[in-house]
């Protein structure tokens, strides 16, 4: 097919903006929007150098028989392929062995995109898959780190540039979500200059840089009154409302609530309670804080504190900073 193929395969953990056209190609991780952009880059590639290219998704879960050798079988019109195979950590017996015998012999003129969100489920199919594919790493972006160099090659890519500390502001700002990060890069580089300081990112973000609603929650959730109150007091310097404040402090209870005591893989898990693999990583080790009369306590203050903030208090900040208080100081020190 493409010139641009590659024959053998490449290290786990490959850039996903790396991703190139070859008859293999394994997404790890579970961000759905890194997964949807390798999708496109895999796309528009095969497009730019074939002129057209016909996508197909397949939902692992609900695979029938024979249904790959049907998608990957050659088109009237000789176009072109890309099959996503979606959601192979839930994949059924079907797609179990029909994939690991396409694998053996994949077709070199079609793409296939496996994508695999975590857990062990199919360990013979990707232990084969990754013996022949270009690796693709699609983790969630965890760390603040993470995230300014995620906004750093957004603007590489496009022939922009912004500032490292614009960059660490805009990760600050703008939260956990991927997509809300590019979506964010997307606006700084349709509207804004050449180069992009902390200034402008200030201008446009303004009220929630340097502290956001679920950086109080996480140094409440993780016992430390001191820094979760000050964070909170200079959110509420910058004009930062108490309604979502309250709403992440209940997000990270109930997670925590749902996953303590859980059994299985982060992955199972994760499709149980409807949270990311990271985040319920993240969640159960935040529970061993707790127990569940602390739990109980927890919630029982952010109701509390939700009422208050929506018209029943005319203090609805004290409302609020007395729920963080009982959040860091009601479990195990």
């Amino acid at each position: 097919m493409a010139a641009t193929r590659r024959s053998t395969p490449s290290n786990p953990g490959t850039s996903w903006r790396e991703a190139a056209p070859q008859p293999l190609v394994l997404a790890t991780g579970s961000d759905e929007y890194l997964i949807q952009r390798v999708r496109e880059s895999l796309r528009d590639q095969i497009r730019e150098e074939r002129g057209t290219c016909e996508v197909t998704l397949i939902s692992a879960a609900d695979y029938a028989p024979g249904q790959l050798s049907v998608v990957t079988s050659p088109s009237l019109f000789d176009e072109p392929k890309l099959v996503c195979v979606t959601e192979l950590s839930s994949m059924n017996e079907n797609l179990l062995t029909d994939a690991l015998s396409y694998v053996k012999s994949p077709d070199p003129e079609v793409t296939v995109l496996w994508e695999h969100g975590g857990g062990n489920r199919g360990k013979k199919l990707l232990d084969a898959i990754k013996e022949k594919a270009l690796v693709v790493d699609c983790a969630p972006l965890k760390s603040d780190r993470d995230k300014s160099a995620f906004i750093l090659a957004e603007f590489k890519q496009h022939g922009r540039r912004i500032e490292p500390d614009a960059a660490r502001a805009l990760a600050a700002a703008v939260g956990t979500s991927t997509a809300e990060l590019a979506a964010a890069c997307a606006q700084l580089i349709s509207d804004g200059p050449t180069t992009i300081d902390h200034d402008l990112v200030e201008k446009y973000y303004g009220g929630r840089v340097e502290v956001t609603a679920f950086r109080v929650a996480d140094a409440a959730v993780a016992g430390n009154a001191d820094q979760a109150l000050k964070l909170w007091r200079q959110a509420v310097d910058v004009g930062v409302d108490p309604v979502p404040m309250v709403a992440a402090l209940g997000a990270k209870l109930r997670l925590i609530a749902l996953v303590a005591g859980s059994r299985g893989s982060s992955g199972s898990v994760a499709r149980d309670v409807g949270a990311a693999p990271w985040q319920v990583d993240r969640a159960q080790n935040e529970a061993r804080r707790f127990t569940p009369g602390h739990v109980i306590e927890a919630l029982k203050a952010i109701a509390h504190a939700d009422a208050q903030v929506k018209g029943e208090s005319r203090t609805p900040y004290y409302a609020v900073e007395r729920a963080i208080t009982v959040i860091a100081t009601s479990g195990r020190h």
